[in-house]
């Protein structure tokens, strides 16, 4: 029996295991679907039945402000709800092997004997937009494995990083006093990605400054009657404080999105995007043996010197990827 007809058979039995709480089952199937591993349909295709009703929540902020700390302590606070949880870490990729090197999982050890916490690393490999390209289908592992919310910390936030918030159904943007995060929430365009504003280290002096430096530039954005205004929190996660109030703010989003049918728009959203990527994903992979061989190549040849138009010529790629 081949390699991989043996893996598709396993997937059902990886699956079913992932299902009863078996962390080792959840690490396999995340790490099958990170390398983008022939299994990854059937994978998915087992799951569909137990994803879509876990709360995803992103977090995302400049290095330093405090993001694995706060996504301990929610996971504390979740977890006294008697709330299973996953987090997804996305960590920079190391130059040399690929992987992440971060290491968040280290700085939430105190939830590592936790059988209803799962925490992955995982490396973005490069991906722009903060996240790995694999997020959206690990996110689904652990919906299938039973996580009622799934936290998802990225790599930090910048021009590029705001993908978080096609993926998430609410999104805190963390800062923190004396990093100029107010200016940097607006060169990044993150006031528009941010649900709830965490102004964590809120013992740090310039922390009220900080604080009403967002609900400022809040006050100043547009907004219909009846639209989402974004929360703005303090907390000292180092300490566990405010993490009541994030986790009111999450709810009170959550509410806020089921009452005006933002919810489902938002789910119906990423999984269209989801569906266009893969699609995409697989006309890529398609064109990689057109440019392997000879027809594309051909075809350019013929665009250069004049003899054909480009429209033309994509026309008949389309022709070859359709045969």
């Amino acid at each position: 029996m081949s390699g991989s007809v043996r893996r598709s058979r396993d997937v059902p039995m990886l699956v079913k295991r992932a299902r009863e709480g078996d962390p080792r089952a959840v690490a396999r199937l995340i790490t099958l679907v990170e390398s983008g591993d022939e299994t990854v349909p059937a994978i998915a295709a087992e799951l569909a039945p137990y994803t879509g009703r876990a709360r995803i929540i992103g977090l995302t902020g400049s290095p330093g402000v405090g993001k694995s700390t706060t996504t301990s302590e929610l996971v504390r606070a979740l977890r006294a709800r008697g709330h299973r949880v996953g987090v997804l870490a996305v960590d920079p990729s190391s130059p040399f092997s690929g992987g992440a090197i971060l290491g968040d999982r280290i700085r939430m050890q105190d939830h590592a004997t936790d059988p209803d916490v799962y925490i992955r690393s995982m490396s973005n490999r490069g991906h722009l937009g903060g996240l790995a390209a694999a997020t959206p289908q690990a996110v689904r592992v652990l919906e299938g494995a039973g996580c009622e919310y799934v936290l998802i910390e990225t790599v930090g936030v910048g021009q590029a990083e705001v993908e978080i918030a096609s993926l998430a159904d609410t999104t805190l943007v963390l800062l923190a006093p004396g990093m100029g995060d107010s200016i940097q929430a607006v060169k990044a365009g993150i006031l528009e990605i941010a649900d709830v504003f965490v102004v964590n280290k809120a013992d740090r002096d310039g922390a009220d400054a900080t604080y009403h430096d967002i609900q400022n530039m809040i006050s100043l954005g547009e907004r219909a009657p009846g639209e989402w205004r974004p929360q703005v929190v303090r907390a000292i996660a180092a300490r566990g404080e405010g993490i009541d109030d994030i986790v009111a703010a999450i709810d009170k989003h959550h509410r806020w999105m089921a009452e005006r049918g933002e919810l489902r728009r938002r789910r119906l959203a990423r999984a269209a995007a989801e569906v266009e990527a893969i699609a995409l994903g697989t006309l890529r992979a398609r064109m990689g043996s057109l440019r392997d061989g000879t027809v594309l190549e051909t075809l350019a040849q013929r665009v250069a010197a004049g003899e054909l138009d480009p429209y033309t010529a994509a026309g008949e790629v389309l022709d070859q990827l359709n045969r």
